[in-house]
């Protein structure tokens, strides 16, 4: 029977480690350095899509290694090439004949007599910047006679854009339709039964666009796409793995006879602010024989402009150059338009990318049109190719060799920049990146710098990424742990980092996905805990320009800001109705807790009548809300919040125990006994048998209190403990398949509130419990995005929001431990 036993263990025992689970990310950070410089993988295969920008527009890096001649793809995907058949208006003047009168039936068919409508030039819109004809009434019908070439009919796409929503036809029949809008071409396949039937001649593309909110656009073309002929001779690698740490994404590849591993590294040190502020992403890789023979080996990386445009029809420059003993290629809009857009899903295009390598590598670099870019390196041997200086659509191509190839790896690191020139700009005055702040500073030289400090960032970020998984391993689990990890780099990259007019640290967020606002106060106050668990310096910098803003007499509310303005304009608030209680409570938890982590109370010293002000404010006002929104404002406006009460009790708390630091005992007592007498009357109003509601006066509701997370973190002590264990207990028989719903109106849920909620628990398997339906979501969702904060806890789809800062709220559990100063048990190896 021991035999038996001792056999059964030894199958079982390897195969629960096999099976023990690594997280799958919805999807995978490459280059994570700001809302700009941000390039992803959107699914499990490196190799399987083209990688994208955070919002999902194209930004394509192209990696392929050849073995022995043989070309295999490990890094993206062959671009798309289109050819075109009727021209959109960024590449030919074109006009349609329209209407702004409700046409009658049959508008759309090619019989149809449009006789009595105008004709105008494309694109259609109110921006009168921009539009060739002006558009500003509720509808919109059009139509185009286009003819088609020789071609054929296959392969087409309709190219369009517009605001808002849209119906297109084609010879009278629909082809596309859409409630919403696209400000970036969209690519849209025809169906083939409709292109089969388009004619040499007198073809119509009609189309109807109404406005619904906001702005009006149209402009709409078609293409042809066309097969590349090259990547018939390249063969997909083999991903065996990949691995996401904190500051790196590696992933595993066999190419034929040859072993690969391509590592992305955004070093991003919060500890260390020169590193973090340097905009270079390295992307290494290592090729090693599988077979004990040796193998001519040559690696090709090319990178689309469409990292430095806004549109792909923006006209870009191009340039190859030796520098700082650098070969080095270039590219950047020609129009260098700064500071001309805004939006949340905008991209610059203004400033420079750079692919960078050292000249002792020997790399043979060039820039083609895309569709081209692959000829000189699947060429034997390669040739020397002609550059491209200006053009749409580029490709900035590195080739390196690596000679020989046998049982030891070798290595070649490429470096990938951007220099904005101008970050953002703040009550008017633009800001340079925080790099650029050395009068000598140039992109240049921190490319070299990057280069000769490789070996020891590699070393740096490696030994932060073990730490901090051992950390949050011990502190909550591996699910904690592995969701600390996927929230990392998106945390900080949803930020720049600049100096003020004044010297003072910013460190500004945008609200990717979610209006593009700038310094949003209730986007600080759930990224604050990573910000406060590795450098309260960068939480001061989310705060400074809300207290400028205050303090300078530009926002002259008694309670904060919501915002400083739309992303990359910091000129002052532009969200449509303010946030009192909410904003209030946030910005005086959020000082103390500062204090908390530095041991002194001389930053809120610095703040402190404008602090005074808003305590004041929330003193009348905070503990019975009226109907306002909140940070959960996903339902809507909400009287007597009860959540929104507990976040006011506890920043009149934290407003007494900065003033108990600050040496004003009196101030320090009076407002602890306001927390205090709040806090009981809170009880008896919220109170719902087994729970708490939602808003007081509204039995049969609940809702999470994560709020009262800092209850016990910052040592305050205003509620008893049961309060949190009924709560915690409540919310334990309330859980979905993919996480505890935010409150009683809807199954959807905030995962960072989640993570705040479960550090409510007292006992790790609580913690754990509430955590794991988070680690659920996040490794199955169908939505392949970088990671959504907002989501349904049915079936874990996203229900808005994507790549988001807040998710640096994951770290709450680890600050909670920090500011307590409790140790968690050591872990074994990872």
């Amino acid at each position: 029977m021991k035999r038996i036993c001792l056999f059964l263990f030894l199958v079982w025992f390897p195969q629960v480690l096999l099976t023990a689970q690594s997280l799958r990310a919805p999807a995978y950070p490459l280059i994570t350095h700001n809302t700009y410089f941000s390039v992803w993988s959107f699914g499990d295969g490196l190799a399987q899509s083209p990688t994208t920008h955070w919002s999902g527009q194209n930004a394509s890096l192209l990696g392929l290694v050849k073995v022995d001649g043989q070309a295999y793809r490990f890094l993206g995907k062959e671009p798309k090439v289109y050819r075109t058949v009727a021209a959109a208006a960024d590449e030919t003047p074109y006009s349609f004949t329209y209407t702004e009168t409700e046409p009658g039936a049959g508008w759309m068919n090619p019989q149809f007599s449009a006789s009595s409508w105008k004709s105008g030039p494309a694109p259609f819109g109110d921006d009168k910047a921009r539009a060739k004809t002006l558009w500003e009434s509720s509808n919109l019908w059009v139509r185009r006679t286009f003819s088609l070439d020789g071609a054929g009919t296959g392969n087409l796409y309709l190219k369009l854009r517009h605001d808002d929503d849209v119906e297109v036809y084609l010879n009278g029949e629909e082809v596309y339709r859409l409630a919403g809008w696209a400000h970036q071409y969209q690519y849209i396949p025809i169906p083939a039964a409709i292109a089969g039937k388009l004619k040499k001649e007198g073809n119509v593309l009609a189309i109807h666009v109404a406005n619904t909110a906001g702005g009006r656009l149209l402009d709409a073309g078609l293409v042809r796409e066309e097969a590349s002929n090259a990547y018939a001779k390249v063969v997909p690698a083999v991903q065996k793995s990949v691995e996401l740490n904190a500051t790196q994404t590696i992933y595993r590849f066999t190419c034929g006879k040859v072993d690969v591993t391509a590592t992305f590294t955004s070093p991003l040190l919060l500890n260390n602010l020169e590193v973090l502020a340097r905009p270079v992403t390295y992307v290494s890789v290592k090729a090693e024989s599988n077979d004990k023979a040796s193998h001519e080996v040559q690696v090709y990386l090319g990178a689309s402009s469409d990292l430095a445009v806004n549109t792909p029809e923006q006209e870009v420059m191009s340039q190859e150059y030796t520098a700082e003993k650098l070969s080095i290629l270039k590219t950047g809009t020609k129009e260098q338009p700064m500071f001309r857009e805004k939006g949340e899903k905008e991209r610059i295009d203004w400033g420079y990318f750079y692919v960078a390598v050292p000249t002792a590598a020997k790399a043979i670099q060039y820039i083609s049109p895309v569709g081209k870019e692959l000829t000189p390196f699947l060429s034997a041997p390669v040739g020397n190719p002609e550059n491209t200086q200006q053009s749409r659509n580029l490709v900035l191509s590195t080739i390196l060799p690596f000679g020989k190839v046998g049982a030891s790896a070798k290595e070649q690191v490429f470096l990938l920049g951007y220099d904005e020139g101008y970050s953002v700009q703040f009550f008017g005055q633009n800001l340079k990146p925080w790099w650029k702040n050395n009068a000598p500073a140039t992109m240049e030289k921190q490319l070299a710098q990057a280069s000769t400090d490789y070996s020891r960032i590699m070393q740096q970020c490696q030994a932060f990424d073990r730490q901090m998984y051992q950390a949050a391993e011990r502190s909550g689990g591996k699910e904690y742990a592995d969701l600390c990890e996927l929230a990392y780099r998106q945390a900080i990259a949803a930020h720049t980092l600049v100096k003020s007019p004044t010297g003072e640290t910013l460190f500004l967020s945008k609200e990717n996905y979610s209006g593009g606002f700038i310094g949003t106060v209730d986007v600080t106050y759930p990224s604050a805990p990573l910000f406060l668990l590795y450098n309260p310096e960068l939480l001061k910098g989310m705060l400074n320009g809300i207290f400028y803003y205050s303090e300078s007499g530009k926002w002259k509310k008694p309670y904060p800001a919501h915002d400083l303005g739309n992303y990359p304009f910091a000129n002052g608030q532009t969200y449509g109705e303010d946030m009192p209680v909410e904003e209030a409570g946030n910005m005086l938890i959020l000082a103390a807790a500062i204090a908390k982590a530095e041991g002194n109370a001389g930053y809120a010293e610095k703040h402190w009548p404008t602090l005074t002000t808003w305590a004041e404010f929330l003193r009348k006002s905070g503990f019975d809300p009226e109907n306002q929104l909140s940070t959960d404002d996903f339902a809507g406006h909400l009287a007597r919040n009860a959540n929104l009460s507990v976040k006011a009790i506890e920043a009149l708390a934290s407003y007494g125990m900065l003033a108990d630091m600050l040496g004003k005992p009196d101030v320090a007592r009076q407002y602890k006994d306001v927390a205090q007498e709040m806090a009981q009357n809170w009880m008896k109003l919220a109170q719902d048998g087994d729970h708490y509601t939602l808003a007081f006066g509204k039995p049969g509701t609940w809702s999470q209190k994560y709020n009262l997370a800092w209850d016990t973190i910052l040592d305050i002590n205003i509620f008893p403990k049961y309060v949190r264990e009924k709560e915690v207990g409540y919310y334990l028989r309330k859980q979905g398949t993919y996480g505890l719903p935010l409150d009683s109106r809807k199954t959807y849920t905030k995962s960072d509130w989640i993570i705040w909620t479960a550090t409510l628990a007292d006992n790790p398997a609580d913690f754990k419990a509430i955590i794991s339906p988070v680690w659920k979501y996040a490794n199955e969702t169908s939505s392949r995005v970088p990671l959504s904060d907002w989501h349904e806890t049915t079936d874990g789809k996203k229900t808005g929001f994507q790549a988001r800062s807040v998710v640096g709220g994951y770290f709450m559990k680890l600050l909670a431990e920090k500011l307590s100063g409790k140790q968690a048990p050591k872990a074994g190896k990872r």
